[in-house]
């Protein structure tokens, strides 16, 4: 099975990072910023839509 990444970007913060999938929960969990603590679902983290997609395709 191959990995697959994701890219996010805090939406209070702006701080970016990526993430494997298999490593994060379904997108309407809520998810907590390392940085700045912001706690919205994780979807809202997804830098891009084509991130959110892959993330749906594996939840």
């Amino acid at each position: 099975m191959q990995e697959a990444w994701v890219q996010l970007q805090c939406p209070a913060c702006e701080e970016n990072w990526e993430a494997n999938v298999d490593d994060l929960s379904d997108p309407r969990s809520e998810f907590e910023c390392d940085a700045c603590g912001t706690r919205r679902p994780l979807s809202e983290f997804m830098k891009t839509a084509r991130d959110l997609e892959v993330l749906r395709q594996f939840h």
